[in-house]
């Protein structure tokens, strides 16, 4: 658990990577109306120049890149201990490349051209993962993201646990047996990452 400071912990971060301007701009605009705080770079040099590793969030990286490639960068952050989730974005040649860096630590890799959905889920995913670790606060765009995951079973479910309603009273609710519940109420947690009913609820109002 992180230590107890007076100072409030700041909000996750997420760095852009990518030399193609017009994508870069394209994913910081998407994700700033998501409601994260982003920030991105045309190079890999000029992330190590400005970034500040301590802050929680992720790192969005293209593989292909002039002067130093996005695998490259991973490399030299891997043995700097770099503890900020990387997710690759990939062409469709680089998937083999981007697999072999999961083995390595990356978290997700996401083809290109970018799904706005599937790069979402994978922030969610990555910046819950670094929140955890760093006991930072998490950002409505996150929560909205997570939240994005269920399915509509799931989150009509979701609003029954968070008005507590017990199993067998969603059962009957819904008219699906207990035992179905019970497998919808254990995705909701995996995917939101909270288990209790004010928090789930709360993560649906966010």
């Amino acid at each position: 658990m992180a230590p107890q400071t007076d100072t409030p912990a700041l909000p996750p971060l997420i760095r852009v990577v990518d030399d193609n301007d017009t994508l870069r701009q394209s994913l910081e605009f998407m994700l700033q109306c998501e409601g994260y705080e982003v920030v991105s770079y045309s190079s890999a040099m000029e992330f190590l120049k400005s970034d500040t590793p301590s802050r929680p969030g992720c790192l969005i990286l293209d593989i292909q890149m002039p002067e130093m490639s996005g695998l490259d960068l991973f490399d030299r952050l891997n043995h700097r201990g770099y503890e900020v989730p990387v997710i690759f974005l990939t062409a469709h040649g680089d998937i083999d490349m981007a697999v072999s860096a999961m083995r390595d630590g990356a978290v997700d890799f996401v083809q290109k051209p970018v799904r706005q959905e599937r790069l979402l889920k994978a922030i969610a995913r990555a910046v819950t993962r670094s929140v955890s670790e760093t006991g930072a606060v998490e950002t409505e765009g996150a929560i909205r993201a997570k939240v994005q995951e269920l399915t509509d079973r799931e989150r009509e479910i979701a609003e029954l646990i968070g008005k507590k309603l017990t199993n067998r009273q969603i059962s009957e609710r819904t008219g699906i047996t207990v035992r179905t519940v019970e497998v919808h109420r254990a995705a909701i947690i995996r995917k939101l990452g909270v288990r209790n009913p004010d928090e789930i609820e709360r993560y649906l109002n966010a």
